[in-house]
């Protein structure tokens, strides 16, 4: 698999950085390329929270640093690192700078297909 492969529209789901693995949020994340082929990934969550990124991609694990303005105004930043089963499938992990530091957040991404719309 290569950068390119990642490259395309993913539905997720995932549970916060707490003791519960509930599914916590649903939404959407979107993966490009830079001009020196790094990833650019943008995550829409639950419809109205944006979370801007960019990490890089080695033998089957893509990492991603991201951040984003919380409802407080803060500025919040973390890193989420997924193993990529396949070009269609990656299943990762998240931890946020200010969260709590004895969970790590989870994250499941589908590759989304032209026809499919999130809930």
């Amino acid at each position: 698999m290569t950068i390119n492969d990642l490259v395309g529209e993913y539905a997720i789901e995932g549970s916060n950085q707490e003791q519960s693995d509930k599914i916590a949020y649903k939404g959407k994340l979107s993966l490009s390329l830079d001009e020196n082929n790094r990833i650019i990934a943008q995550w829409v969550i639950n419809k109205d929270q944006v979370q801007n990124g960019n990490g890089f991609f080695k033998d089957g694990i893509l990492v991603i640093h991201f951040n984003y303005r919380g409802e407080d105004d803060h500025i919040y930043k973390g890193i989420a690192v997924y193993k990529c089963i396949n070009k269609d499938i990656l299943d990762g992990f998240w931890s946020e700078k200010h969260g709590n530091p004895l969970y790590l957040g989870n994250e499941r991404c589908l590759r989304m297909t032209s026809h499919e719309i999130l809930n």
